[in-house]
C-alpha cells in the first residue's frame, strides 16, 4: 500500500507526541497513585516505579537498530500497537489478587517499548520534516507532549478519582481509566496507520546502511569529549534533589494527615499536581525558552537551575504546616513552575553538547544518563522517607540540590552560545 508522503506536519506531529507522552507519564507517574491507592507501600511504589525509568536510561544501546532495521514509520506503528496492548492489560491486571507483580511486569514491557516508540518518533522528525519544518514545530511537538502529560497525570486521574466516588470500587475504577488511555493510543494508532507519511530518506537511509553498527564510535566520540566527569557530573546532580522529590510528591498528597500527609483525594491531586502543576510546568518552559533565546545559556543557567531548586522549600512548609487545600494550588503550581524554567535550561545544554555527525545519537546518551539521573535517586526516596518521615525527607531534598548547582560552575559553557535547532 502506497503512502502520501505530503502530508502536512500539522497532522501528524501533534499526535506523534501526544501518543509519546501517554505512556511515559502513567508509567513513570501515575503508576505510583494507583498503587498508592490499592493499598501498595510507600516504600515498595518509590523503589519499584523508579525500575520504569531504566529503558529510557539504556535506550541509546539499542537506538541504532532502530535506526536501521525496516523504517521508522513501521516502528512507530508496531510499538503503538504494543504500547495499546500493555496498557490494556495493565487495566485488567489491577482485577487480579496478586495484581503488583504482574501490573509492574506488563509496565517495564511497555517502558521498553515506550522508549522504543521514542526513539522511531524522534528519527522520524528529522526525516519527514525539513530542517526549518524541524526548528518550526519543536514547540508544537512540546506542547501536546505536555498535554498528554495533562492527560495523564491530570484528566486521567481526576476520573479515576470520581470514579472511586460513584462506584466505591478502586480498582475497578482505575481500570476503567487505564482502558480508557489505551482506547485513546488504540485511535491513535488507526489514524497513524492511515495518515503518517513515508518520507523517502527514510527508505534511503534504509538503503544506505551496511550490517556493521558504527557503536563503539558513537559511545567513544561522546565520552572523549572535553572536561566529560564535569558534563557527567552536571547532568546527574542537577536534578537530585528533584529526583527524590518527584516519586514522593503525590504520595505525600495523598497520605492521611496523621501519618504526615495532606490527605488530598484522588482527583485533588489530579487537579493540583497532575493539572495546575503540568500547567505551571509548560509556562516555565516556555519563559525559559524566551529568556534563553534573548539572553544566551551562560547568562541563565545559574538563575535557572535556582528557579528550579529554591521552590522545593514549599515542600517543607506544607509538610510542618499542614496547609489547606486553597493554599496548596500555589504552592505546587509555584514549584512546578521554577521546575519548568530550570529544566529549560538543562534541556538545552543537553543539546549545546551534541557535536559532530552523532548528533542524535549523542543526544540519546545525554537522555539516557539524565534518566540515570532521575532512576537512582527514587530507588532509596521511599527508604529514606520512611525514615526520616515527610518534614525531614523534604528538607533533605532541598540539602540535596546543592551537589547540581556546584557542578554547574566546571562544565564546559561558551559566552557565545546560543540554544540549538537540532
Amino acid at each position: 500500500m502506497k503512502h502520501q508522503t505530503t502530508s502536512t506536519p500539522f497532522t501528524f506531529i501533534p499526535t506523534l507526541y501526544f501518543a509519546s507522552g501517554i505512556p511515559y507519564i502513567i508509567i513513570n507517574t501515575v503508576s505510583v497513585i494507583f498503587y498508592k491507592k490499592l493499598g501498595i507501600d510507600n516504600t515498595q511504589i518509590a523503589l519499584w516505579t523508579s525500575f520504569l525509568y531504566l529503558p529510557w536510561v539504556i535506550k541509546m544501546f539499542w537506538g541504532p537498530i532502530v535506526d536501521i532495521y525496516s523504517t521508522k514509520r513501521k516502528w512507530i506503528l508496531y510499538t503503538q500497537f504494543a504500547t495499546f496492548c500493555c496498557l490494556g492489560l495493565v487495566a485488567f491486571c489491577l482485577q487480579l489478587p496478586n495484581f503488583f507483580f504482574i501490573s509492574l511486569a506488563t509496565l517495564t514491557i511497555g517502558a521498553f517499548i515506550s522508549a522504543t516508540y521514542d526513539i522511531a518518533t524522534d528519527g522520524f522528525y528529522l526525516l519527514a520534516l525539513s530542517p526549518e519544518q524541524q526548528a518550526f514545530f519543536v514547540g508544537i511537538r512540546s506542547l501536546f507532549y505536555r498535554l498528554a502529560v495533562i492527560f495523564g497525570s491530570g484528566l486521567l486521574v481526576v476520573l479515576a478519582g470520581q470514579l472511586e466516588i460513584y462506584l466505591n470500587n478502586i480498582p475497578l475504577s482505575w481500570t476503567l481509566a487505564i482502558g480508557f488511555s489505551a482506547l485513546i493510543l488504540a485511535i491513535i494508532f488507526v489514524f497513524h496507520r492511515l495518515i503518517l507519511p513515508v518520507p523517502e530518506l527514510d527508505h534511503q537511509r534504509q538503503s544506505q546502511f551496511t550490517e556493521k553498527i558504527p557503536f563503539w564510535s558513537i559511545i567513544t566520540s561522546y565520552f572523549t569529549q572535553p572536561k566529560i566527569t564535569a558534563i557527567l557530573a552536571f547532568i546527574l546532580l542537577y536534578r537530585l534533589g528533584e529526583a527524590m522529590l518527584v516519586k514522593i510528591a503525590s504520595l505525600f498528597l495523598l497520605d492521611k494527615p496523621e501519618v504526615g500527609g495532606l490527605g488530598l483525594s484522588t482527583s485533588d491531586v489530579g487537579l493540583v499536581y497532575g493539572t495546575f502543576g503540568v500547567i505551571s510546568l509548560i509556562c516555565g518552559g516556555i519563559l525559559g525558552g524566551l529568556l534563553i533565546s534573548k539572553y544566551g545559556l551562560k547568562k541563565c543557567l545559574f538563575p535557572m537551575a535556582l528557579a528550579l531548586n529554591l521552590p522545593d522549600v514549599f515542600y517543607v512548609y506544607m509538610a510542618y504546616t499542614k496547609p489547606s487545600l486553597t493554599l496548596v494550588y500555589p504552592l505546587v503550581s509555584l514549584e512546578q513552575f521554577g521546575y519548568g524554567v530550570g529544566f529549560t535550561a538543562f534541556s538545552v545544554y543537553l543539546m549545546y553538547i551534541c557535536h559532530g555527525e552523532y548528533k542524535t545519537s549523542h543526544f540519546a546518551i545525554s537522555t539516557g544518563i539524565m534518566a540515570l539521573g532521575m532512576m537512582l535517586p527514587g530507588l532509596v526516596s521511599g527508604y529514606l522517607q520512611k525514615a526520616l518521615g515527610y518534614p525531614l525527607f523534604f528538607v533533605l531534598v532541598c540539602l540535596l540540590t546543592i551537589p547540581g548547582m556546584i557542578a554547574l560552575f566546571f562544565i564546559p559553557l561558551k559566552e557565545e552560545s546560543k540554544p540549538q535547532n537540532n
